[in-house]
């Protein structure tokens, strides 16, 4: 089954991509949720025409992305949490408490747009994290999980 996606799917595709799924997944899930049209043939034109006219506003979307990615690499990022024994940490620091983080420092991204490598950092150390700003933009985020001095 053809469809076009009316917003960005975790793991599928990105808006007004044309995406082949199985018949039920889009049936029952993609088109009830509002997530997905189907991909008609005059479907397809409308589409080809939207993309043209939105290909000047997409060079400027990706434009101010790049501008946002060069702020965050300019970031040094420390989180503090609490450990015990040598370096395990008390709970898990992930993409949520990164959000916050960025928050904090002026940078405001939604924490599914973040993702770090293995879920979730249980350990003291230094990590990285990419951040999606926009489909032709992603960040490699370096940041460090240091323990909690009391």
């Amino acid at each position: 089954m053809e469809l076009i996606l009316k917003q960005d799917v975790q793991n599928l595709g990105f808006k007004d991509d044309i995406v082949t799924v199985k018949n039920g997944y889009g049936r029952n899930y993609l088109i009830p949720q509002g997530m997905a049209v189907l991909a008609t043939p005059s479907a397809k034109k409308v589409l080809a025409e939207n993309l043209k006219q939105r290909a000047y506003k997409e060079q400027k979307l990706v434009d101010d992305a790049k501008k946002v990615a060069d702020a965050i690499k300019a970031l040094e990022i420390k989180i503090t949490a609490k450990t015990g024994g040598a370096d395990k940490l008390f709970g898990s620091i992930s993409n949520a408490d990164l959000a916050d983080v960025l928050a904090n420092a002026g940078q405001s991204i939604d924490r599914k747009f973040i993702s770090i490598a293995g879920g979730t950092i249980k350990r003291t150390g230094k990590y990285t994290a990419s951040v999606r700003l926009h489909r032709e933009v992603i960040v490699e985020l370096p940041f460090e999980i240091v323990a909690e001095v009391n």
